[in-house]
């Protein structure tokens, strides 16, 4: 064991992503054009035939279309200003922007369905203002509103962090060029700034067009079941028996590979233009005049109130017993986070949620440090791939994952362990290690290109095997980095929505999130618990990501990079 060739790491770590990556979805697609008549495309040509089919497609593409552009709207002049300009409290309003990245959107929409609700506080002001002869039933006249709104504001951090980075990288001296020849600033913007930012505007808009376009929480909340997300959480039921959900979970990954292909080629193609000024940007930019500076304060004030704003409304919602007809919640108590931890439901799903979360977390720290010391250190052949594939889960929706298993072993194993019907612990542990292995793979090879492989060939050349240089000289080194990939690995896993809607059928198997969607839709108080469970939940996420940026600092990023 301590003398393990790298061969048999490869082999093993292949074997892993074989088994529980690459097997389910190429389940997915074997079953999409099969049914028990023959191999067929009648249930992938149903999609773009079948009404009701092609109505749930063009609902998803219009959440992700006009989310993408509201996120476009947000961004492009706070790209511009942040990386352009500097003012009083740029630093601390960039934190800002921040905030709603630490805040998960499922649980922002228990949130935001109360401020919406027929009853809710937004009908009541506009009553008592007058503006409104009676309650106004809003998800019922504008059901994708709310969906659209909500995923927008936790999605733009993305893009805004992508315009920063793409019009910081545009070289000024081409501008002032501009400038003066006399082109007014609108003609210089829309001519210069903004062709060579167009790389990263597109990374941002598909990776947001990608999510929102994937997303089945918020929808599954506001109770829209016209998307396909929704559509393909409804037929797991039928798995096995009526091949239309294998169909649209291909289209969904089509659709999702489809964009990553056209980002990366978009990228490749523009990578020589966009990087064109990157030696001579400014390490400052020009101070804006302080009427300016109001309305930049404004502006980004307005738009953190509003993002944080339903999850303000969870923790009211979990703090008062009542919220109906009135602006603001009545009746303040603590019992509702008592009952959170105290119910059996939520009891099993935390400690359900506490387990699988850390056993997925050791796992991906096996096979997440393994991967990038094959990579960085040995650097076999074949280390190029084994990084791409352990990367692939990043651009695989969750939803497809689940998908997967759930068809793959239930067929495959049914009435075993691995079958999810009888027993999904170990296939929920398995999801959320390959979803959240990215992370910790990254957070690795950060490590590892840090720190000076002298030290290890030292302790090779005074006879210490492998694993022992490993254990005392590599690991020590990059620890910091290796607790941090831990840390966002758990945090993650613990508020993972869709492997936990699909694959946890029973109750005493539900996970935190499944627990929270289970008890929003119940009798006597379940909102209120469930908004406990979710205070809990962004105060979780909240403290793991803040951890982790003093772990790791500016090389954050690069545990988030695909590549």
């Amino acid at each position: 064991m301590r003398k393990l060739p790298s061969i048999l790491i490869f082999g093993l770590l292949i074997a892993f992503i074989g088994a529980f990556f690459i097997w389910p979805l190429s389940d997915v697609f074997i079953n999409s054009v099969r049914d028990d008549e023959g191999w067929t495309f009648r249930y992938l040509a149903d999609l773009v035939v079948n009404k009701i089919q092609l109505s749930a497609i063009s609902y998803t593409l219009l959440i992700a279309c006009w989310v993408t552009f509201l996120c476009l709207l947000i961004c492009i002049p706070l790209g511009y200003l942040f990386a352009r300009y500097t003012f009083p409290g740029q630093t601390v309003f960039g934190v800002l922007l921040m905030l709603p990245m630490i805040l998960p959107p499922f649980v922002g929409a228990v949130g935001m369905k109360t401020l919406l609700a027929r009853a809710g506080p937004l009908s009541t002001l506009l009553m008592k203002l007058g503006l409104a002869d009676g309650p106004v039933d809003w998800l019922g006249m504008y059901p994708l509103a709310g969906i659209v709104i909500l995923e927008a504001l936790h999605l733009f951090p993305i893009m805004y962090l992508n315009l920063t980075s793409s019009f910081a990288n545009v070289d000024p001296s081409l501008e002032e060029s501009a400038r003066n020849l006399g082109a007014a600033p609108w003609k210089v913007f829309s001519k210069i700034t903004f062709p060579l930012a167009a790389p990263g505007v597109f990374a941002g808009a598909t990776l947001i067009f990608i999510w929102s376009f994937t997303e089945l929480g918020t929808p599954l909340v506001f109770g829209f079941r016209n998307v396909l997300p929704v559509k393909i959480y409804d037929n797991v039921s039928e798995i096995g028996s009526n091949p239309i959900g294998y169909a649209q979970v291909v289209f969904l990954l089509l659709v999702t590979i489809l964009g990553f292909w056209l980002s990366k080629k978009f990228l490749k193609s523009k990578k020589s233009v966009a990087t064109l000024g990157k030696l001579s940007v400014s390490s400052g930019g020009k101070k804006l005049k302080l009427p300016y500076v109001i309305l930049v304060w404004t502006f980004v004030l307005t738009l953190v109130f509003l993002a944080v704003l339903p999850h303000i409304s969870v923790i009211l919602i979990s703090l008062n017993r009542k919220w109906f007809l009135t602006i603001f919640p009545q009746g303040f108590t603590l019992d509702f986070f008592g009952k959170a931890i105290s119910m059996d439901l939520t009891r099993k799903a935390m400690v359900n949620s506490l387990s699988l979360s850390s056993v997925a977390s050791v796992i991906d720290i096996f096979f997440g440090f393994s991967i990038a010391w094959l990579c960085v250190r040995k650097k076999i052949k074949g280390a190029d791939l084994l990084d791409s594939l352990a990367m692939l889960p990043l651009a695989v929706p969750g939803l497809v994952i689940a998908f997967g298993y759930m068809g793959c072993f239930s067929s495959t194993f049914p009435g075993s362990f691995l079958d999810p019907r009888t027993n999904p612990m170990f296939l929920l542990t398995m999801a959320y290690a390959m979803r959240r292995l990215p992370y910790m793979t990254r957070a690795c090879h950060a490590g590892l290109e840090q720190i000076n492989s002298s030290y290890e060939e030292a302790a090779t050349n005074m006879g210490a095997s492998p694993f022992k240089v490993i254990k005392r000289i590599t690991i020590p080194l990059i620890g910091a980095n290796i607790l941090a990939g831990a840390i966002l690995c758990f945090s993650f896993s613990m508020l993972e929505v869709s492997d936990s809607l699909i694959l946890a059928q029973t109750e005493k198997f539900y996970p935190l999130t499944k627990a929270i969607y289970t008890l929003m839709n119940s009798l006597e108080n379940g909102v209120n618990i469930s908004s406990a469970l979710g205070v809990w939940a962004m105060c979780l996420l909240a403290s793991a990501l803040i951890l982790v940026s003093c772990l790791l600092g500016k090389s954050l990023g690069q545990v988030f990079r695909s590549g």
